[in-house]
C-alpha cells in the first residue's frame, strides 16, 4: 500500500512508502480485537475493592440471647451481617483482572486494528518532526497542517523523542507512542494514526527481514 509523506505543514514531499499489504491489506478479524481490548481495559482495572466479613469487623463475639424462649428470632453475636455494622455478605475481594492471550492472537489483534485504520484512510506518514527544544505550539502546528487537531490522534514514533513526548503530552487529543509499543486499543481508540515516515519505514524493514 503506497502512502504519500506529508510534511509537517500538511504538503506532499513527493515522496511515498510502501506499507506492508499483509499487514494494512489484511482482512480484519473483529473478534480478535474485540479480546485484545478486553484484556488491555481489564489489566487496567487494580483490583482492590475490599469488604470485611463479619470475622473482620469490630463487635464482641457474645450470643445476644439465649436461644429459646423469648418469642423473638434465634440471633448469634452483633456481627451477624444482617445488623448495622455487621460483615458482608459474599462482598468483593482483591483479585487480578487480568486476561490471557496467546501471542499469535495479539499479534492477529494489532495486524487487524491497523487494517481497520487503513481501510477507513485513517493512516497519515508526516516526515520526521525535530525539535531542539519541547515545544508545544510546534506540536499542534503540525496537527493543524495535517488536518486532525480536532481528532483524537496515535503519533507513532520509532524511538522515543524526549522533545517530540513533552511537547505532545500537553494536547488532551493525541497520544505519543514509541512503535514497538503500541496496542490494539490505543489503535482503536484513536480517530487517525499518525506515523512518522522514519516509523513507517521500519514496517518496510521489518516485512522484508520476514521474507529473507
Amino acid at each position: 500500500m503506497q502512502v504519500d509523506v506529508l510534511s509537517i505543514s500538511g504538503s506532499k514531499t513527493g515522496r511515498t512508502v510502501d506499507l506492508p499489504e499483509d499487514i494494512f491489506g489484511a482482512e480484519p478479524n473483529n473478534h480478535v480485537i474485540y479480546l485484545a481490548v478486553k484484556q488491555y481495559l481489564a489489566a487496567q482495572r487494580q483490583g482492590t475493592h475490599k469488604v470485611k466479613t463479619r470475622a473482620e469487623v469490630q463487635g464482641a463475639s457474645r450470643k445476644l440471647h439465649k436461644q429459646k424462649g423469648t418469642g423473638g428470632a434465634r440471633k448469634g453475636n452483633i456481627r451477624n451481617p444482617l445488623y448495622k455494622g455487621g460483615g458482608t455478605i459474599f462482598g468483593p475481594k482483591p483479585h487480578s483482572y487480568d486476561i490471557k492471550l496467546n501471542r499469535r492472537v495479539k499479534d492477529l489483534a494489532k495486524i487487524s486494528a491497523l487494517s481497520h485504520k487503513s481501510k477507513a484512510n485513517a493512516i497519515l506518514v508526516v516526515e520526521d518532526l525535530q525539535l531542539e527544544a519541547p515545544k508545544t505550539s510546534a506540536f499542534a502546528s503540525m496537527l493543524k497542517g495535517l488536518n486532525v487537531s480536532n481528532k483524537k490522534s496515535l503519533y507513532v514514533m520509532p524511538d522515543l523523542i524526549e522533545n517530540v513526548f513533552v511537547s505532545a503530552r500537553n494536547i488532551p487529543s493525541v497520544l505519543t507512542a514509541v512503535l514497538s509499543d503500541i496496542n490494539t486499543y490505543d489503535v482503536m481508540n484513536a480517530d487517525v494514526l499518525v506515523l512518522t515516515e522514519s516509523a513507517a519505514k521500519l514496517f518496510v524493514e521489518m516485512e522484508e527481514g520476514a521474507e529473507a
